[in-house]
């Protein structure tokens, strides 16, 4: 069964309701298992009800991090080849109605961003961003920008429309390594309040893009959810059901998760209709961390220096450097056509002695494609 048919046997209300329902049994019985936690256990842990248990999840935090991945933290750089988009996404600058100048990078503009990044840092996992319009960057547009980076970067990563099975087949085959898709919400009965035209208004089609890259052989899935258009508790839950259904039925691959909070954009004045804390996207790390060991937790530099520092140790895996959220950032346009305002504009090198300076390592490469 498909996990857009097995999200219809939950509630979204009677979820929201049970999570506010925990209690402090509830969170301590979570963290007292030395088992797998159910999604359940979850819940207790994203729950009010943990608020008073931070430093101890904290702690928990760390230690499973520092199992599964050491004292390390792997560095990526995103590179966005198009800001051309066919979707309505009211949260995003990249929206079809927005009156701003449409680019899709050439081949040479492609290489001089490159160019560009291998001055700022030593980057070897790179991350190809493009807007949702399969005319202007569809699959041969995208392998293409594959076959140009490859020589440059040993992991690369996608962020693009949802593709078919064939076409994440034909991806794998020119080098890909990753794919990063958002749901955004999985409140199906709100989905199109947000996303009202384009393909990703289709709430199915996109959440069945994860099945086909789990059939296509995807070497490693991110997940994730838009904080700020719905009750996050809610929304992570249902990501915590959605990673679990995928684990059990693509057990070869590896998943990487992140939940960027809102940053100002481009466009219509959409204001978030939840604001969520530090204090919470800490409890949010830990709980992902305490309930699965050995998932990719990324912190993107829509988050501000202070918050990415102090969690650079308890259980982030994850940090991009020096991120420019247009296309030619970096060496062509210079910041015109922003996806979204970047937090944390520190250089790469900055970034680097930060997380030194508490006992860490950069790694530059992905982990599991250097142990191969």
């Amino acid at each position: 069964m498909r996990f857009a048919e097995i999200i219809n046997e939950y509630n979204w209300d009677d979820i929201k309701l049970r999570i506010a329902n925990k209690t402090s049994r509830d969170v301590e019985l979570a963290l007292s298992k030395n088992s797998r936690l159910s999604v359940e256990d979850f819940m207790a842990l994203i729950s009010p009800a943990a608020l008073p248990y931070l430093e101890q999840m904290a702690v928990l935090s760390r230690k499973y991090t520092q199992q599964r991945f050491g004292k390390t933290i792997q560095f990526y750089i995103p590179l966005y080849l198009t800001n051309s988009c066919s979707n309505h996404c009211i949260y995003c600058g990249f929206n079809h109605n927005n009156d701003i100048k449409r680019i899709i990078l050439t081949d040479e503009q492609i290489m001089r961003e490159v160019e560009a990044i291998k001055e700022i840092g030593d980057f070897q996992h790179i991350l190809l961003v493009t807007g949702e319009n399969p005319r202007d960057a569809g699959v041969e547009y995208i392998e293409n920008a594959i076959n140009l980076v490859k020589p440059y970067f040993s992991s690369i990563s996608v962020e693009v429309q949802p593709l078919k099975e064939e076409e994440y087949r034909r991806l794998n085959g020119a080098g890909l390594n990753a794919v990063y898709c958002y749901q955004e919400t999985y409140n199906k009965d709100r989905y199109k309040v947000y996303h009202p035209k384009g393909m990703k208004s289709k709430f199915d089609w996109r959440l069945d893009t994860f099945d086909r890259m789990g059939k296509a052989g995807v070497h490693k899935i991110g997940l994730g959810v838009l904080i700020g258009l719905e009750d996050w508790r809610t929304d992570v839950t249902m990501m915590a059901l959605h990673l679990r259904y995928l684990q059990k039925n693509y057990w070869q691959t590896k998943y990487s998760i992140s939940f960027p909070r809102m940053r100002p954009h481009e466009g219509e004045d959409f204001q978030p209709n939840v604001i969520m804390q530090d204090k919470e996207l800490a409890q949010l790390v830990f709980a992902y961390r305490i309930f699965d060991h050995d998932i990719e937790i990324a912190l993107s530099t829509r988050e501000d220096k202070q918050f990415r520092d102090n969690m650079t140790t308890l259980g982030v895996t994850s940090l991009s450097a020096g991120s420019k959220t247009d296309p030619g950032g970096y060496a062509v346009y210079k910041q015109e056509l922003e996806q979204f305002v970047v937090n944390d504009d520190r250089a790469p090198e900055d970034i680097l002695q930060a997380v030194k300076g508490q006992g860490y390592e950069v790694v530059w490469k992905d982990w599991d494609l250097s142990l191969q």
